[in-house]
C-alpha cells in the first residue's frame, strides 16, 4: 500500500453569487408577569447567549440586543449570514516515520489512525507540524442554511435560560419563569419553527394587556418591532422605558411640590413592573411625619413600590408618587386607591410605634432570652452577651480600652429592638428603630448611633459605620455570626447561603479595611471561640478556626479580584493576611512596582530564590559565614543585601511597602550576577550550606511581603516569569 499522499485536491468553488443584505433575527418569549428582579439578568443572559450561539453555529451576524419587560423577553441579532460557511477541521496521527516501515508499508500506528477516522489508508495526508512531519485527515464540514440552523439553536437558547426559581404550567413538562403564552421567532421577517413545552412560534406579538390586547404582526426588523410595541402601549426597550420612567416621576413630583427622594434601587425595580409607565401623585395625613423618617420610606418603598417625596431641604413631604402599569381615564380614582391603601398602612406604623415607646429599650432585655438566635446557638441574649464580649476583646487589642462601658452598653441594647412591634412590622428597620427608642430615652447620641451603625455595611458598597463604637460591635457581631454558624456546622455552598456568611465576611474585611483596624484575624477569631465555650462544636477547636479562617480567605480573594490582578492577589494572600490592613497595603505596593519595566527580571529572580529554598528544606537555614564566600559575586551579593536590610528596616516599620519593594527591587541585578557566576548547590557541603543562607537573607526580604512564585510576568522574548 502507498505513503499516505501530500495533499487533498481543494473542493471546486461555488460560482459567485450577487451579495445581499443578511437578514435580521428576531426572537420574543411572551409570558405572564416575570418577577422584576429576574428580566435584567435574563435579558444579559440573552444577549450573551445568543451571540455565542451563533458563533459557534458559524453564522456572522451584526449588533446583538435584548429588550424586555415583565411580559416578554425579546433578542435581536443584524445581519445574521444566511449560510454557514464551510468547515474544515484536521484530526493529527503518528509521525510518518512511525507510519511506514523501510518499504513504505503501512504500520500498526496508521492502520489505527486510519481506522479510527473510519477512512483508508490511502486516503491519509501528510501535515508539517512543529514536531515534524504527521499524519493527518482533513474533513470539510459543508455549511448549512441559516433557516435549517437557526430553529434548533433558538429552541436551546430558550431552553438554557436560567432563573434563580422557575415554574411548570400546567400542561408543560418545561419550566421556566413564569408560564409561557407566545414565542415570536422570526428570520427575514419569515417565521422559524421553534417549540418550547406546548407553545409554538408565530409572527404575532401581544400588546398591552388592557390597552392593546389584540395581536400585532411583525415583519421581523427589530425597529418594526418596538414602533408597533410603543404604538400598542408597550415600550419594550428598557432604556427608552427608564426615560419616560423617570419623567413622568419629575412632572408628577413637581406637580406635589417637591422632588422624588433618590432611590436608583426603586428606579430599577419598578422599571419590570410596568410595560409603560404613568405616574400618579398623592398624599398622606401630615401627622405621619412626626414618625421617623424610615419608617415612612419604608412603608412607601419597601411595602407599597412608592417613591417618596421631598423638599428643597431634603425634608420628607406628605406626598408620594405612585407608577401604574396602566393609564386611566381618571387618575383621581386611582389615587384615591394608592392613598386608601397606605393611609391603612401607616395607621399600623403609628400604633406600634406609639406601643414600642412605652417601654424603655433597656426593659425589653429579658425578652431577648425568649427569642432563639440558633437552635445551636441559644437565644438573642445569649448572642448579645457574647458580642460584647467579643467586642471588648477588640477594643483592648487596638489599645482602645477607654470605649469598653461604652461598647458594653451598646451591645447590650443592639439587639432589643427586634422585639418592638415596629421592627415586627418592618424588619428592615432593626438598628434603626433602636437608635430613634435610644435618643427619644435620652441616650447619648454615639450609643444611639453605635445601635444603628452596628448592622453597616450592608453589602460590598454600604454606609460604613459614623464611630468606633458601631463599627466594633458591628464586628463582633460578624466575627460571632460567622465563627458560631461555621462551628455548629452549618456553611455556604455554591449559590446557597441562608444564614449570609459571605455577607458576613465581606462586612469583616470592610470595617477593618475602611477603619484601618490592624488587628490579627487569627486572634479575633480565637476571642471569639473563647466567648463560644459554651456552645458544642462540631469539630475542635483549631478546626473551626480554620474553617473560618479559610473562607475569610475566599471573600478577601474575590473582593480584591474586582480591582486588583488576580495573581497578584494570590501573591498576596500566600505571603500572609492575618492582617487584612497591612496585606493591603502590600497588595497596592505590588500593583504598584508590577508596571516598572524591571519588574519582570525581578520576579524572575525572587521567584528562582524561593524555589531553591523550597527544595533545600531546612539546609537553606544556616547563617552566613563571610569567610566561606569564595567568589567575588556572593561577597557582592552579601554586602548589596546587608545595605538593603539596612535601609528596609525603617520603610517596614513605617509599612511603607512601596518604598520596601523599590528598595529590595535593587537588589536584582547582584542576584542575577549570583546565580550567572556562583554554583549555589555546591559539591562542598560547607560551600554549599553558606550559599542557601545568603539566598535564604534575600528571601526574607520578600517573602513576607509576596509569594512571587504566584505572580505571572512577561519576560522580554516573550518568556513567562
Amino acid at each position: 500500500m502507498s505513503p499516505a499522499r501530500r495533499s487533498q485536491r481543494p473542493a471546486a468553488a461555488r460560482p459567485a453569487t450577487k451579495a445581499k443584505a443578511a437578514p435580521d433575527l428576531l426572537l420574543e418569549i411572551g409570558a405572564e408577569e416575570i418577577p422584576a428582579g429576574f428580566v435584567p439578568a435574563a435579558l444579559r443572559q440573552l444577549a450573551e447567549d445568543l451571540g455565542r450561539a451563533l458563533g459557534e453555529a458559524r453564522l456572522a451576524h451584526g449588533e446583538v440586543k435584548a429588550v424586555g419587560t415583565p411580559r416578554r423577553l425579546a433578542v435581536w441579532a443584524r445581519g445574521v449570514a444566511q449560510r454557514q460557511p464551510d468547515a474544515t477541521s484536521q484530526a493529527l496521527g503518528p509521525p510518518v516515520a512511525q507510519a511506514f516501515d523501510a518499504e513504505g508499508r503501512p504500520t500498526p500506528a496508521a492502520l489505527g489512525f486510519a481506522r479510527s477516522q473510519g477512512v483508508e489508508v490511502a486516503a491519509l495526508e501528510r501535515a508539517a507540524t512543529p514536531k515534524g512531519e504527521r499524519l493527518a485527515v482533513t474533513r470539510v464540514e459543508v455549511g448549512r442554511a441559516a433557516r435549517e440552523v437557526l430553529p434548533a439553536l433558538l429552541e436551546r437558547l430558550v431552553a438554557g435560560l436560567r432563573f434563580r426559581k422557575a415554574m411548570r404550567s400546567r400542561f408543560d413538562e418545561v419550566t421556566f419563569a413564569r408560564p409561557v403564552r407566545w414565542i415570536v421567532a422570526l428570520y427575514g421577517g419569515k417565521p422559524l419553527k421553534v417549540a418550547y413545552g406546548e407553545v409554538r412560534s408565530g409572527a404575532t406579538t401581544r400588546g398591552h394587556r388592557f390597552l392593546s390586547p389584540a395581536p400585532i404582526a411583525l415583519t421581523g426588523t427589530p425597529e418594526d418591532y418596538l414602533a408597533k410595541l410603543r404604538r400598542a402601549h408597550v415600550l419594550a426597550d428598557p432604556v427608552e422605558r427608564r426615560g419616560a420612567l423617570e419623567a413622568q416621576l419629575a412632572k408628577a413630583a413637581k406637580a406635589a411640590g417637591g422632588a422624588i427622594r433618590p432611590d436608583p434601587a426603586l428606579v430599577d425595580e419598578v422599571l419590570y413592573l410596568v410595560e409603560e409607565p404613568t405616574a400618579i401623585a398623592g398624599e398622606f395625613e401630615v401627622s405621619n411625619l412626626e414618625l421617623p423618617p424610615e419608617v415612612v420610606v419604608s412603608e412607601l418603598r419597601n411595602h407599597q413600590r412608592y417613591f417618596a417625596v421631598v423638599d428643597g431641604e431634603g425634608r420628607l413631604k406628605n406626598r408620594f408618587v405612585a407608577v401604574s402599569a396602566t393609564a386611566v381615564r381618571d387618575p383621581r380614582v386611582a389615587r384615591h386607591g394608592y392613598e386608601r391603601v397606605l393611609r391603612a398602612r401607616l395607621a399600623d406604623a403609628r400604633f406600634f410605634f406609639e406601643e414600642d415607646r412605652k417601654r424603655k429599650l433597656a426593659d425589653r432585655i429579658p425578652d431577648l432570652a425568649r427569642r432563639t438566635y440558633l437552635a445551636k446557638l441559644g437565644s438573642e441574649l445569649d448572642r448579645a452577651g457574647r458580642i460584647g464580649a467579643v467586642a471588648e476583646a477588640l477594643a483592648r487589642a487596638l489599645g482602645k480600652e477607654a470605649l469598653v462601658p461604652d461598647l458594653a452598653e451598646v451591645a447590650r441594647l443592639a439587639k432589643v429592638d427586634l422585639n418592638t412591634g415596629m421592627v415586627g412590622e418592618f424588619p428592615e428597620l432593626q438598628g434603626i428603630m433602636g437608635a430613634h427608642y435610644a435618643r427619644i430615652e435620652g441616650l447619648r447620641s454615639e450609643l444611639a448611633d453605635a445601635i444603628e451603625d452596628h448592622y453597616k455595611p450592608i453589602g460590598a458598597s454600604d454606609a460604613m459605620p459614623r464611630g468606633d463604637l458601631g463599627a466594633l460591635v458591628g464586628l463582633a457581631d460578624r466575627l460571632h455570626q460567622l465563627v458560631g454558624i461555621i462551628g455548629v456546622g452549618e456553611k455556604a455552598t455554591g449559590a446557597a447561603d441562608p444564614y449570609g456568611l459571605r455577607r458576613a465576611a465581606i462586612a469583616i474585611l470592610r470595617i477593618l479595611q475602611d477603619c484601618g483596624y490592624q488587628l490579627s484575624l487569627s486572634a479575633a477569631v480565637e476571642r471569639t471561640l473563647d466567648a463560644l465555650s459554651g456552645v458544642r462544636l462540631s469539630a475542635d477547636r483549631k478546626a473551626v478556626a480554620g474553617q473560618v479562617l479559610d473562607f475569610l480567605r475566599g471573600r478577601v480573594r474575590a473582593l480584591w479580584a474586582e480591582d486588583h490582578p488576580a495573581d497578584l492577589v494570590e501573591a498576596v494572600l500566600a505571603a500572609g493576611f492575618d492582617d487584612v490592613v497591612d496585606a493591603r497595603r502590600r497588595l497596592e505596593a505590588l500593583a504598584e512596582v508590577k508596571v516598572r519595566p524591571d519588574f519582570a527580571p525581578l520576579a524572575v529572580a525572587f521567584k528562582r530564590v524561593a524555589n531553591i529554598q523550597e527544595k533545600a528544606g531546612g539546609a537553606a537555614g544556616a547563617a552566613v559565614d563571610p569567610a566561606l564566600l569564595a567568589d567575588g559575586a556572593e561577597r557582592h551579593l552579601l554586602a548589596e543585601v546587608q545595605r538593603v536590610e539596612e535601609e528596609a528596616r525603617a520603610l517596614r516599620a513605617a509599612r511603607d511597602y512601596p518604598a520596601v519593594l523599590r528598595t529590595v527591587a535593587t537588589l536584582e541585578p547582584a542576584v542575577a550576577r549570583f546565580f550567572d557566576e556562583v554554583l549555589v548547590m555546591a559539591e562542598d557541603p560547607a560551600l554549599r550550606s553558606n550559599r542557601l543562607g545568603l539566598l535564604r537573607r534575600v528571601g526574607a526580604l520578600f517573602q513576607d511581603l509576596a509569594d512571587f512564585r504566584r505572580i505571572q510576568a512577561e519576560l522580554p522574548g516573550g518568556a513567562a516569569a
